[in-house]
């Protein structure tokens, strides 16, 4: 660890345009219509509980936008399940979007503060009684009861910034939100 005088004569590079990233959150506070985005992901049954989610294209900046390729994810459940075990569980994507999430939002804010980070992993579980998902017991909840995330970083930087590091990702974190704040979700069948 480097005291911040020292910090402050090194050139940083997490790897994170902050320029960018400030530009356009002045744009945007400028025009908070193009803030407005809508994300978008279509699923395909492939067969028993096999299931191939594409993401391709999204609305924001007030027009259509694309990404450079459609992602495609495949979900199942694991053989203890009766399953294939083709790819994650969905609530293991939950996991997955929370920990990328969160660690962009490390990455990003360190840059912004001027610390060099050196090693940022993180570990996250999460504890669900299945009893809900299979009809045991209908007021056992579906998702998950708790979900822990342990950071591990080495970064050029005190104990105390590296903890406000994760304390603002997680302030910032879309995913976080999403999953700790209750969203209103419409299913409808065509």
């Amino acid at each position: 660890m480097q005291n911040n005088a020292a910090q402050q004569n090194q050139t940083v590079d997490n790897g994170v345009n902050v320029e960018a990233l400030l530009g356009a959150r002045e744009a945007l506070t400028e025009a908070p219509e193009a803030a407005q985005f809508t994300w978008r992901a279509s699923s395909r049954w492939i067969h028993g509980t096999h299931t191939q989610v594409g993401v391709h294209s999204f609305h924001g900046l007030g027009e259509e936008q694309r990404h450079k390729t459609e992602f495609k994810f495949d979900s199942d459940h694991p053989e203890v399940f009766a399953a294939e075990d083709i790819g994650p569980t969905p609530v293991e994507y939950v996991m997955v979007g929370l920990a990328g999430c969160l660690t962009a939002g490390v990455a990003s804010v360190a840059q912004n503060r001027g610390i060099q980070l050196n090693k940022v992993t993180a570990t996250l579980e999460g504890q669900m009684d299945l009893q809900g998902i299979l009809g045991i017991d209908s007021d056992v909840r579906n998702g998950f009861n708790d979900v822990r995330v342990t950071f591990d970083i080495d970064a050029d930087a005190t104990q105390e910034e590296i903890e406000a590091l994760v304390a603002q990702s997680q302030k910032r974190s879309a995913v976080f939100d999403v999953i700790t704040n209750p969203t209103q979700v419409t299913v409808e069948v065509n």
